[in-house]
């Protein structure tokens, strides 16, 4: 009979239903799309409410602590919901299962979780549904490397215009501080005539946005011969017809080359947006970091960026309070910031990650100390992010239109082509064009508009973001 129950379950309607929760980064975002559309390929459909769910997957980060303990915590809660629906299979899946002794930490103490699975192989999500519905028992399997990607894997996307596409997936940097390396593997790029046809067939379909995904796009290629770079692979989408934007994520300063910076100001399609991680401004915490570049090395590729690029707009990640910060060295990173101007920053506390050279290192600084610092860090940050979007005061930008406003129905909101995003009336069927929209009010992380009619806008779209004057 125990094994009766599961094979029967499979059957039932109600059991192919899921629900997906991703933590972190927009790889976590597309790898759920992925699972979505594996899901949706064996007739499973979305179901919001968990109480009604038949599976519940939770896709992990395990960048920093919190993120861990958000996942715990979640976990935990379905001790509850299992009781009230026992037939429900909750799998958990991610970054976070790369590391044995979280997997163990799961298997020991939360009997609810009934599927693990790591990054490397959750393609192989359908065959341990099958096998679970069979056997009943749960199932772990967590590959620990993979020198390939899975192509051809259905993708169940968010948005109908614009898309992720992954390129590369590992890093081979090993910052001190990091855990990637060791959750994603070593990098690994896909053949540039797969990316060139997933984003072909997009378009195709209607999408008019493509973000182009690895944890170092910079060093896209580097594994697959000298012609295949990021800086080529750029410009052969810019040749894809009514294709508009490609956006990117992310770049390491160490291997952003004047090649690659050349591309983006003479492809027409690629965004005049870059998010530059430069996590310190002081050389000797960056060497501490293994980050293999110092603190005239970001103003130069900064400067550079800014010559190339009319209107960019740059943005950053910093993580105050390293091991042996010292107050000079927090200083060095205030300075930085000033002199690259950048538009925002995700900044965050170092947080210790076990199995990382930093997690062991001397000079562990004290909580109060990171929360002092990364406030006065903000300080600035604010300041520079709110002089930046007053200059778009009274301009008009293009805007791609994403979704209504959730603060406000009647609003929608989209990115003009440097990221910000802009909020302003209008209905439904404008989600997913390309609109003019008047800038209303600049404030420090977004701006209000007003769309400009059609008419009024005729021959006035244009291929990067410099604000232009409205008609007055």
């Amino acid at each position: 009979m125990s094994k009766k129950k599961p094979a029967q379950r499979i059957l039932n309607n109600a059991s192919r239903s899921f629900r997906i929760f991703t933590f972190g980064c927009q790889m976590n975002e597309n790898d759920s799309e992925k699972i979505s559309g594996m899901l949706k390929a064996l007739g499973y459909v979305e179901e919001m409410d968990v109480n009604k769910a038949g599976l519940v997957i939770l896709n992990t980060c395990s960048v920093r602590e919190n993120a861990d303990e958000r996942v715990f915590g979640n976990i935990g809660a379905y001790k509850t919901v299992k009781k009230n629906n026992p037939d429900l299979i909750l799998a958990v899946c991610g970054c976070m299962m790369q590391q044995p002794e979280i997997v163990n930490q799961i298997v020991t103490k939360y009997p609810q979780v009934d599927l693990v699975f790591g990054t490397h192989n959750f393609h192989q999500l359908p065959q341990m549904l099958n096998n679970y519905m069979v056997n009943g028992k749960r199932l772990v399997e967590v590959w620990e490397d993979s020198d390939t990607i899975i192509e051809d894997l259905p993708v169940d996307r968010k948005y109908p215009f614009k898309g992720f596409v992954t390129i590369m997936n590992g890093c081979n940097n090993f910052c001190t501080y990091c855990i990637v390396p060791y959750t994603r593997g070593r990098e690994v790029s896909r053949q540039p005539e797969r990316i060139f046809s997933e984003v072909a067939a997009l378009v195709a379909d209607g999408c008019v946005e493509v973000t182009l995904l690895g944890q170092n796009v910079n060093s896209y290629g580097n594994d697959l011969g000298d012609e295949v770079n990021f800086a080529n692979l750029l410009r052969q989408l810019n040749t894809i017809e009514k294709l508009k934007r490609i956006r990117f994520m992310t770049s390491h300063p160490k291997d952003l080359t004047d090649a690659v910076i050349d591309a983006i100001a003479e492809c027409d399609k690629v965004c005049n947006y870059i998010h530059l991680p430069i996590q310190s401004g002081s050389s000797r915490v960056l060497k501490a970091m293994n980050r293999k570049y110092t603190q005239d090395d970001i103003l130069n590729r900064v400067d550079a960026i800014r010559k190339k690029i009319p209107g960019v707009a740059i943005t950053t990640d910093l993580i105050v309070g390293f091991p042996g910060e010292t107050e000079e060295d927090f200083l060095e990173t205030l300075k930085v910031i000033e002199l690259c101007h950048f538009d925002s920053a995700f900044t965050f506390l170092y947080s210790i990650r076990t199995g990382t050279p930093a997690a062991t290192m001397a000079d562990q600084i004290p909580d109060s100390v990171k929360h002092e610092r990364i406030n006065r860090c903000l300080e600035v940050l604010h300041r520079i992010s709110h002089d930046i979007n007053q200059t778009y005061q009274n301009q008009v930008v293009e805007v791609l239109v994403e979704e209504t406003s959730r603060n406000n129905p009647e609003r929608l909101t989209g990115r003009t082509r440097t990221g910000k995003v802009v909020n302003f009336p209008g209905e439904p069927g404008d989600i997913g064009k390309q609109l003019m929209v008047k800038i209303t009010q600049a404030k420090t992380f977004s701006l209000d508009g007003e769309k400009i009619p059609q008419e009024d806008t005729d021959g006035a779209a244009h291929s990067n973001d410099d604000p232009i004057p409205a008609n007055s």
